[in-house]
């Protein structure tokens, strides 16, 4: 047997106090056993998302408060079972969440212990640039509570079969026990794990495994069978695959979801060659009424001021009285609510979003054969003002990225112009290969794909899409574009809805364009009257004339505000500046650039919130070289790092060294 290196694990060891807010259940020897109590979850939940929303970000209750009961009572079984056998839990375990919008309830439970270094204090800096407690649980930033990261769904499951290979090659055996949402089933990984779990467990191949599945038929845009299709097919499907499935149509009942877990492990424990996977049906928004009937079960956090918050977590304990503490957190998230207003400046910018729904409206109506293919992030990415107009031209696959870019591909085929969108980190990972085939298939299609770089500030890591030019801008026959307001948002893609359609008619066969877009608000326009044009950079600024130094500043996307306030405070120092807003990243308008550069002896800064590696930077100092452009260079952006949780993308900005005061320093 080949021994493996011996690791040293950072995850905090067993609690040393019972829940400080605790329900009981009964173990099947007849004990007593003290679990976290469920609606103290919820209730945590709700408190430290409302920190978060205060601070500017977004959150999510709707999955957590699904799970829970399941949650309690797992680490409730773990940490009784440690005891017992006088171990450490994560000597006998391996404990992972791939329902990674629910990990603050794993948090919440983690601080309910006081283990893994948390207090109910530490809560309140969730997602916040100070904490660990990022949106999406990440090792590299919080390793005493996480082992495996999560965050795009259907991501951690596949590495638990690895863990859990690796377990039974070990001769180790402690057992896997992995919990993940219906809409994270839905993903191709998550799918190839679902079948080679069991045929690689029959052959000896897996230490015992648990699947505790969250079944609400819920994701981000609705009911799942209404939106797309029933799970109900692949979870039953389960069972010919050689999973030995427990049924839990009481997802939401402490105890037996308590005797099911009980069953599962011992079961998985007794014979390894059949993992189990319990089928728990669960109500995503549970605890109010108006999260668990609410279409997307309240998956983001609903409430807008603390002073919401006595009624809401009111209910989630059924009008009994809840914990004294949560009124002194709820009294100190008022008193900073006051503080916000007071200080508040009114934000006049609109979403990139606007832009993109209405060029597809516009082209739609236009009578060009524009149809929606959407993967669940309609609402983020700025598609859903479309699919509301022609919701018989729109379609959802699921929570399945993928899927997605391949199903276009064959609306493609038949002569429809296809749009897909999702976040910038999914479309670039998972939608990389179905863009490249639909290429080779002579299939383009016209991507959306938002939330760029650090404007995914709160999710963290997982969500920051930091290599998302680098991944698409070498595809062949694919144009990739950055955009940075909605008045260019609506010019560009209708321009290139337009083009596609060109090119059909002409028998040609188009590039796939794909579009990036970030999250915030952005002005409207940058300059009046601007001119849009697919192939050519925008000058934005230029305050070179009567300076004896200037220097031309580049930029794309997100970062275009940045720029402009650079240009401003360099110009209070005597130095001139050429704003160069570029929307095509990965065909370079050299003439553009020529003129700039003249202006300023060839000094150029270039400043992108990707990472420095084959980003934008790179992509137009070669393109500008291998012109015979001579350069004096300074590029700004990500040198090899991950992001982390924040509440603004400019604080990751300042952190990174990409706003206005870097490009400053930059220049002088």
């Amino acid at each position: 047997m080949t021994e493996p290196i011996q690791i040293k694990t950072k995850l905090g060891g067993n609690p040393t106090q019972e829940p400080q807010f605790k329900s009981f259940v009964k173990s099947k020897d007849g004990r007593s056993i003290p679990v976290a109590d469920p609606r103290s979850t919820r209730a945590l939940v709700s408190l430290m998302d409302m920190n978060a929303v205060l601070g500017g970000a977004a959150c999510h209750y709707g999955g957590p408060a699904a799970f829970a009961e399941l949650m309690s009572a797992m680490h409730g079984l773990v940490f009784d079972v440690a005891a017992k056998e006088k171990k450490q839990w994560f000597d006998l375990f391996h404990l992972v969440n791939d329902a990674g919008h629910c990990e603050n309830g794993l948090y919440a439970l983690k601080a309910n212990y006081g283990m893994a270094g948390l207090t109910l204090n530490s809560l309140k800096k969730f997602r916040s640039i100070e904490s660990g407690l990022t949106g999406h649980g990440e090792v590299h930033c919080f390793p005493e509570g996480v082992f495996v990261s999560n965050g795009p769904l259907g991501s951690a499951f596949p590495q638990t079969q690895g863990l859990a290979m690796a377990e039974a090659f070990s001769g180790k055996n402690r057992v896997t026990i992995t919990a993940i949402s219906d809409g994270a089933s839905m993903e191709g990984e998550a799918k190839e794990s679902f079948s080679a779990i069991p045929g690689l467990a029959a052959s000896g191949k897996m230490g015992p495994y648990v699947l505790v599945i969250s079944d609400n038929n819920t994701k981000l845009t609705g009911r799942i069978d209404a939106e797309s299709f029933s799970m109900n097919p692949s979870f039953e499907a389960l069972k010919a695959l050689g999973w030995k499935v427990i049924a839990l149509p009481e997802g939401n009942n402490l105890q037996k979801c308590y005797d099911a877990i009980a069953e599962a492990v011992e079961s998985a424990k007794a014979n390894p060659k059949v993992p189990v996977a319990i089928w728990a049906k669960t109500i995503k928004g549970i605890g109010t009424k108006k999260t668990a009937e609410s279409a997307s079960g309240g998956h983001g956090f609903p409430l807008k001021s603390p002073s919401e918050l006595p009624a809401f977590v009111s209910e989630i304990y059924g009008g009994e009285a809840y914990p004294e503490v949560f009124n002194s957190w709820i009294s100190e998230l008022n008193t900073w609510e006051a503080e916000i207003k007071a200080n508040a400046v009114k934000d006049t910018g609109e979403k990139i979003q606007v832009g993109v729904s209405s060029a597809m409206i516009r082209a739609r109506k236009a009578g060009l054969p524009v149809v929606s293919v959407t993967s669940d992030l309609p609402g983020s990415t700025g598609v859903a003002g479309f699919r509301k107009e022609f919701a018989a031209d729109s379609f959802d696959v699921g929570v399945a990225e993928s899927n997605m870019v391949s199903t276009a591909a064959g609306f493609s085929k038949i002569g429809y112009i296809p749009v897909v969108d999702t976040f910038a980190q999914f479309g670039v990972t998972k939608g990389a290969l179905p863009l490249t085939m639909g290429a080779l298939s002579e299939a383009p299609i016209i991507a959306i794909f938002s939330h760029t770089g650090f404007q995914d500030a709160a999710d963290g890591a997982s969500h920051q899409a930091l290599s998302y030019m680098a991944m698409v801008s070498s595809i062949p026959h694919v144009d990739v574009y950055s955009l940075s307001c909605s008045e260019e948002a609506d010019a560009l893609v209708f321009a290139a809805i337009e083009k596609f359609a060109a090119d059909r008619k002409a028998g040609k066969v188009p590039n796939s364009s794909v579009f990036f877009l970030g999250r915030e608000n952005f002005p409207k326009t940058f300059v009046a009257g601007a001119k849009y044009d697919l192939n050519k950079a925008q000058i934005l600024a230029d305050t070179t004339a009567g300076k004896s130094k200037s220097v031309t500043i580049a930029t794309t996307g997100s970062l275009v505000p940045q720029a402009l306030e650079a240009a401003k405070t360099l110009e209070t120092k005597g130095i001139g500046s050429v704003v160069v807003n570029v929307a095509k990243v990965n065909h370079i308008d050299v003439e553009t650039f020529k003129a700039a550069l003249a202006k300023t002896d060839g000094r150029m800064i270039t400043v992108e919130d990707h990472q420095i590696i084959g980003g934008f930077g790179q992509m137009l100092a070669h393109g500008l070289l291998q012109a015979g452009v001579n350069l004096k260079l300074k590029s700004l952006g990500v040198h090899g790092e991950f992001g982390q949780s924040s509440y603004t993308a400019l604080e990751l900005y300042k952190k990174h060294k990409v706003d206005a005061s870097a490009i400053v320093e930059a220049a002088l």
